[in-house]
């Protein structure tokens, strides 16, 4: 039996129920924003961890609300892949899954709660609306990751909307800095949910979705993936030549080149979900080195103003 399929238990089982290969979207743009503080500003360490910890809470809790929606119309079973398979494979209810994830959503808004009151009440909107976006990105009658826009969606609010709140609780204020470094990780943001569409392109187009991988096809949905790859890279050229913020250092991101080279040509060779998935792997390994990369070419261009 592949990997992907066994069953789980104990705590192995909430441990892929969050998808931890997802929540790198999650933490990298906290960190890039947090590094792009440090132009400004000392950083303060309690609104990085706390930030931290609402952005994994919220991301775990949108795949668990994704795991409950596909389950109750249909869409998994125990043979499918890339899913937790909490209620499918090990047995939990789904009833279990959605309450899990509405705990997480509670214990996020807590946090939330005391991040606006060290930085504006007007983060508290912002963070509602990310909530909403993530439980209807696969709830609600017409789910967003059913649409064209799955991606447009992930990277925006994953990653420049993550990246501008997490540079505001630092600062005080907005900056085209951040938003421009903001490019880049939402970009590798979006290519997550883009390799997940590749990979399950067959059962999506058979429940009906409509994605942007089911509209142009596979194989020019993995060239569009390889061209917003090469944007991810210049748009960080892009900064480092722009005054006074730029600075060499964040061309460390060049030492994660050769990833999205090895995950699209494996999305060219594969073809079933099980022969994509080590692409699918490589794609989430990617957007975690970059991103690491590239909040520590910030952070040290911050340090030194070099």
């Amino acid at each position: 039996m592949s990997e992907h399929l066994q069953t789980q238990s104990g705590f192995k089982k909430y441990y892929h129920l969050m998808r931890p290969h997802t929540l790198t979207a999650s933490f990298v743009p906290v960190l890039v924003g947090t590094a792009c503080a440090r132009y400004f500003t000392e950083i303060r360490m309690d609104m990085l961890i706390l930030m931290l910890i609402a952005c994994l809470l919220i991301q775990a809790a949108t795949n668990m609300f994704n795991e409950y929606f596909d389950y109750k119309r249909g869409l998994d079973d125990h043979t499918s892949v890339g899913i937790g398979g909490a209620i499918v494979r090990n047995g939990m209810s789904s009833k279990s899954v959605y309450n899990l994830a509405v705990a997480f959503y509670i214990i996020a808004a807590i946090i939330g709660i005391y991040i606006c009151a060290n930085s504006s009440w007007l983060i508290l909107l912002v963070g509602i609306v990310c909530m909403a976006v993530g439980y209807f990105y696969t709830g609600g009658p017409v789910p967003i990751s059913w649409t064209p826009f799955g991606e447009i969606f992930a990277g925006f609010f994953m990653g420049y909307v993550i990246i501008m709140i997490t540079f505001y609780i630092q600062t005080g204020h907005l900056h085209v800095y951040p938003a421009i470094a903001s490019i880049p990780v939402s970009i590798n943001i979006g290519m997550i949910n883009m390799a997940n569409n590749i990979r399950d392109r067959v059962k999506d187009k058979e429940s009906g979705r409509k994605t942007f991988v089911i509209l142009v096809g596979k194989t020019l949905a993995i060239y569009t993936m390889a061209a917003l790859y090469l944007v991810s890279f210049l748009a960080v050229f892009y900064l480092v030549f722009t005054k006074p913020y730029g600075s060499l250092f964040m061309l460390l991101v060049l030492l994660s080149f050769n990833l999205p080279i090895k995950a699209v040509r494996r999305f060219l060779h594969g073809n079933t979900p099980i022969e994509l998935m080590p692409a699918m792997k490589v794609t989430g390994q990617f957007n975690t080195v970059f991103g690491l990369l590239f909040a520590l070419g910030l952070y040290m261009a911050g340090l030194t103003a070099i």
